[in-house]
């Protein structure tokens, strides 16, 4: 098994494709250190008064449309608006500008064969080498070349991932998945968005999307990240046609943070599609606990603090007119997911009373979710990233001052004592999982990445399932795949190897976007989840069996536990 950073090089050439000439002067420029492709055609598509010019792949067959507009420019602070109908030639050619990124701070002790790992998955997953701007709320199509406005394929609605503080449509490759598509006789549409860790104009900076607090809450603004990928999929039903698309056709598709985003759509006004989509695939992202818009008052009171708008009549005002560089730097100060608190992230979505009514978890049990087929699942180590920091933890009451700090405020000391019965401090029960006394960043690192994998990802994932999968179809999967990488295993984000790469994970998804179904012949049969025999498919390093089905009863009463203490979190 190649080490996981020249593994994951090699996989950018597989998973980013090539800028191509701009069609008027025929100049040419590497993207994603990815050789250009010279083999490439103009392709026209009427969107109102206007041609949209973008780009054929010969070598491939896939017709590209990349960095479109799907918002008109946003008055600050202000919720998305569908962009006002096409004019003139647009050219469509390159991506869009992506949104600026949060600063990631791999802690200065960390050296070696740790750096490398975490880097691997941080600046190369989620690498992203076209320009950063306010302005970037564009969306990219990808079709098969044959493909007109009667064609009516299935579309593919991708939400990209990064904690909901970094990364960028421009990382996924989806003529990739739509070439595939074609070979397996599946021919698909791929649609992909850029959208706001944070407001527009010279505030496109992490909390903005996502802003918490009293102030958020009495302007309407709260979970604009969120409003911006509905407002994308409205404009799908609105064009994709034109494209070769079915609008009826579509199912949304996100990993990481855009997976967590996709499950909150099957929530959002009480489980209501909208007819925006007819399906759901999730890697690594479910209905995570999040809590009222009010809790995170305190992160925008510091923020406001750090800026000085605290001393302003109207913060919200004022922030809106602070310099870029300012505001930049007071949001490179705020935690960042390889910071001490890992998962605890001050800027995410939040019960708000309108897009979300209510806490996930209660949606789920009263059955307010959209009655569609879907598809969730993890990685085996999902906590390993997130949790390095914590390495000079050093006994049970370390961690449970560690967790009453910054994962479970809410909890008492017994609940606390009972969750760490469920996870031991033995080297051997830890994340991740299966290495025995392998790396141990810490003394209790390893216990650490075990909850914090289980509190946002394993559990979550498990719970919608539970609940879900008695009266819709569902399908579960486990990625336990590059489980040799030093120190954080089978790690977040490994899985978009398999289904961005030349993995079997996206010929199912291929599949289960046309079908409703994710099994075709020549596969190994993936069985629906049943919670009375839960069973997923397995993704493993062996090349005898390189997939399996299993049974998906890992750490039962750990996930239980960490169930119960859902509504704790911070």
């Amino acid at each position: 098994m190649l080490p996981l950073v020249p593994l994951l090089l090699a996989a950018h050439v597989a998973l980013a494709a090539a800028r191509p000439p701009p069609i008027p002067t025929g100049e040419s420029q590497q993207h994603l250190n990815v050789p250009v492709v010279d083999a490439i055609a103009p392709s026209v598509v009427e969107l109102d008064d206007a041609w949209i010019i973008g780009r054929t792949d010969l070598t491939r067959q896939v017709d590209e449309f990349r960095g479109i507009p799907y918002a008109s420019p946003a008055i600050r602070f202000e919720r998305p608006r569908l962009h006002p109908p096409y004019e003139g030639n647009i050219y469509a050619d390159a991506y869009g500008a992506a949104c600026p990124q949060h600063q990631m701070r791999v802690p200065a002790w960390v050296n070696g064969s740790l750096r490398d790992s975490v880097n691997a998955v941080v600046s190369k997953v989620y690498e992203l080498n076209v320009p950063q701007s306010e302005d970037c709320l564009t969306l990219n199509v990808a079709r098969p070349s044959g493909a007109r406005e009667d064609t009516d394929l299935p579309v593919v609605f991708f939400i990209h991932g990064g904690l909901f503080q970094i990364g960028g449509a421009a990382s996924y490759d989806g003529a990739g998945v739509v070439s595939r598509s074609v070979e397996l006789g599946q021919p698909i549409i791929f649609v992909s968005i850029n959208y706001r860790w944070a407001i527009r104009s010279l505030l496109l900076m992490t909390p903005f999307g996502f802003i918490a607090g009293r102030e958020a809450q009495d302007a309407g603004i709260a979970n604009l990240g969120l409003q911006d990928q509905r407002l994308a999929m409205r404009w799908v039903q609105k064009y994709i046609r034109k494209f070769g698309g079915d609008p009826q056709k579509v199912t949304i598709w996100g990993q990481s943070a855009g997976a967590t985003s996709v499950s909150l759509h099957m929530l959002a006004n009480g489980g209501d599609t909208e007819g925006l989509f007819r399906g759901a695939v999730m890697q690594s992202g479910g209905p995570t606990t999040v809590g009222d818009i009010l809790d995170g008052q305190t992160h925008y009171d510091a923020l406001i603090k750090s800026t000085g708008c605290d001393r302003s009549d109207d913060s919200i005002r004022c922030l809106k007119f602070l310099p870029y560089v300012d505001m930049k730097a007071a949001i490179d100060k705020t935690p960042n997911f390889l910071g001490v608190q890992g998962m605890a992230l001050p800027w995410l979505p939040r019960v708000d009373g309108e897009f979300l009514r209510a806490s996930p978890q209660e949606m789920v049990r009263q059955g307010k979710v959209a009655n569609v087929p879907f598809i969730a699942g993890n990685v085996e180590d999902e906590g390993s990233l997130f949790s390095i920091t914590t390495r000079d933890l050093r006994t049970d009451e370390d961690v449970k001052q560690y967790l009453k700090q910054f994962i479970l405020p809410n909890a008492t000391d017994g609940q606390l004592r009972n969750l760490l019965r469920h996870y031991p401090s033995a080297l051997r029960a830890g994340c991740p999982f299966g290495t025995g006394s392998d790396n141990a960043v810490g003394a209790q690192t390893k216990r650490i990445a075990a909850i914090q994998g289980d509190l946002f990802f394993h559990g979550p994932r498990r719970f919608f399932l539970k609940n879900l999968a008695v009266r819709q179809k569902a399908w579960a999967f486990v990625s336990k795949r590059l489980k040799d990488t030093p120190w954080i295993g089978a790690a977040h984000a490994t899985d978009l190897l398999n289904s961005f790469g030349d993995g079997e994970l996206k010929d199912y998804i291929v599949r289960f976007v046309n079908n409703l179904d994710p099994h075709g012949n020549g596969t190994m049969y993936w069985p629906m989840y049943d919670p009375a025999w839960p069973r997923a498919l397995m993704f493993q390093d062996d090349p005898d069996v390189p997939v399996r089905v299993g049974d998906d009863d890992y750490r039962r009463e750990a996930l239980e536990a960490v169930g119960n203490l859902a509504g704790l979190l911070f």
